[in-house]
């Protein structure tokens, strides 16, 4: 089968399928399936039992919810392939970020609504869409796939995954796979598809800075007494150099041979204001996916509206980092705070404390027949060339994947786009992307059964 040759059963059978997938689609964003939340752990329940029939409805031979130390419920369906052919594994999550505010959102998030050929609401590409490319594929082979298929869906992967380390340890067998496909990520546009052969780590600390024992009056002791915030202020200055890199001493960086995209259109994806420029230097693909990258993520301070004029004793920020591959998370992560505690001026104590949420940085080899496959599936269903690239963000369970089964090929794919606003007001699926990630995802399967 050569790139532009997709066979006419498949295709038909994949259009088949589509408005149903949509329809379930619609009804698992409807479930508020937000597990960092613990007012939202019966909608998690919910979505598991709801994934759970879907599998069923697809023909799983088996299909169990599971979960280990207290975790959110994932679900693990089974397909057995013909005899001799390899064991696949079907990965996406069914949980879901908070939104963020559901006033800021230009329809509910989760009331699924199409507009412009976009189906719009929180899960809608991350990541139940990844649930729904699965499950339209098994629907697409009749319950029947050509290859032995393992469904896993997890549910706390947007918690950073805490308790997946006990999952795989104890259903290690119910869980091994030849090749693991891992609906999670994105493609550059809409019509251009993509493996993802890298990923960004992250780190966080949280940095408390003290001056005094208690309030004062800012007339009184304003001037020759410095106040906490502005101290705290002035250290977050120093994360940065003028440019916009980051100033930390001692992380890696890298290069990127992706070609630049188009500015105005990443700005425009990005919703950043006029006038506003840029940070950084490099193209745009190496400061997103091959630099680190640093940010405030919240500081405790007065608000506003109820600020008085003392100075303060004390101040608190938490900082994120992102890690360029080829760092050490543990080893940047020391080497923010030791930045930040000697960068916080005029004698300020300083504390920095370690934050849990560290994820090393991945790479992935794309080298072998599994990858090639791939290549020849993906570009076959869209038309286009594949492409290799990198991705900013972190996905900690791609790792873990590698070190539980090392001899499986780690494919990482998806149907999110820039303008999908994954974790942002108004996330979105592109639905014509939609049906080329299905139709790409039944003839890996088909060609992976050769």
């Amino acid at each position: 089968m050569s790139e532009q040759q997709v066979p006419a059963e498949i295709a038909d059978a994949v259009t088949g399928v589509l408005p149903g997938a949509r329809t379930d689609l619609e009804a698992l964003v409807r479930i508020p399936s937000i597990w960092a939340d613990p007012d939202h752990a019966e909608d998690t329940r919910r979505s598991a039992d709801a994934v759970a029939a879907l599998a069923r409805d697809a023909g799983a031979a088996s299909v169990e919810i599971l979960s280990a130390d207290g975790g959110a419920p994932a679900v693990v369906a089974h397909w057995p392939g013909p005899q001799g052919t390899p064991t696949v594994m079907l990965y996406a999550h069914h949980d879901v970020q908070p939104t963020g505010g559901d006033d800021e959102w230009t329809s509910p998030p989760f009331e699924p609504t199409e507009r412009d050929g976009r189906l719009y609401g929180r899960g809608a590409a991350d990541d139940k869409a990844g649930v729904m490319t699965h499950l339209a594929v098994l629907r697409s082979y009749g319950g029947r796939p050509p290859v032995g298929v393992t469904l896993f869906i997890e549910g706390e992967e947007e918690s950073g995954s805490p308790t997946l380390s006990a999952l795989l340890a104890e259903h290690h067998e119910k869980l091994a796979a030849d090749v693991i496909v891992i609906a999670d990520a994105a493609n550059p546009s809409v019509d251009v598809p993509a493996l993802t052969t890298s990923l960004r780590g992250l780190v966080d600390v949280v940095v408390d800075v003290r001056m005094l024992e208690r309030p004062v009056h800012s007339g009184v002791y304003g001037g020759p007494i410095g106040d906490a915030l502005t101290a705290l202020c002035r250290g977050l200055a120093t994360l940065h150099d003028d440019k916009g890199d980051v100033a930390v001493p001692g992380l890696v960086t890298g290069s990127s041979d992706a070609p630049d995209v188009d500015e105005d259109t990443y700005r425009a994806d990005a919703g950043l204001l006029d006038g506003v420029e840029l940070i950084g230097t490099g193209s745009v693909p190496e400061r997103v996916t091959h630099k680190p990258a640093v940010a405030v993520l919240g500081i405790d301070a007065p608000k506003v509206s109820e600020a008085a004029n003392i100075l303060l004793p004390r101040a608190r920020a938490m900082v994120s980092m992102r890690l360029a591959p080829g760092q050490d998370a543990k080893e940047a992560q020391a080497a923010l705070a030791e930045h930040l505690t000697a960068n916080v001026p005029w004698g300020a104590h300083v504390e920095v404390e370690s934050g849990s949420g560290v994820a090393e940085p991945f790479s992935l080899s794309s080298t072998g027949e599994v990858y090639d496959h791939a290549r020849t599936a993906f570009s076959s269903a869209y038309g286009e060339t594949a492409v290799e690239t990198g991705i900013g963000g972190s996905i900690p369970f791609i790792a873990e994947f590698a070190r539980t089964f090392p001899g499986a090929a780690v494919l990482v794919t998806g149907v999110g786009d820039p303008a999908s606003r994954w974790h942002g007001i108004d996330e979105s699926l592109h639905l014509g992307m939609f049906g080329k990630g299905v139709l790409a995802e039944a003839l890996l399967l088909q060609r992976l059964a050769g």
